[in-house]
């Protein structure tokens, strides 16, 4: 694997599991560990990825491709963050969506 792919894996991994905790330490600054848990917890939206043949393709971006991932429903996800009840799943849900973009456009350095 080239140093920009573990560098992408690193970066994607690190945004999806340590991220949300450093938002939520911020936002959340007594109930981080709570909000952190429930930011990654949007996590579920990669079961997606089970009804795509081939599960895993190392140059296929998420974004557009699998049915969570597609632009009617992530337009859906900042939605979520105008009401209280729903506004950590919906920070969890936008800020997956934009790993997963930031992952897509390191993918086309690493995948020409």
């Amino acid at each position: 694997m080239s140093a920009l792919g573990i560098f992408q894996n690193v970066l994607h991994y690190f945004l999806h599991f340590g991220f949300p905790f450093i938002i939520a330490l911020i936002l959340w600054r007594e109930k981080w560990l709570r909000a952190g848990l429930i930011m990654i917890s949007t996590i579920i939206i990669d079961v997606d990825h089970f009804w795509a043949n081939l599960v895993f393709e190392a140059c296929r971006c998420s974004i557009g491709f699998h049915p969570f991932h597609s632009i009617p429903v992530i337009l859906l996800y900042p939605i979520f963050i105008i009401f209280p009840k729903t506004r950590l799943i919906g920070l969890g849900l936008t800020f997956h969506i934009l790993t997963d973009g930031i992952d897509c456009l390191i993918m086309k350095l690493n995948c020409i």
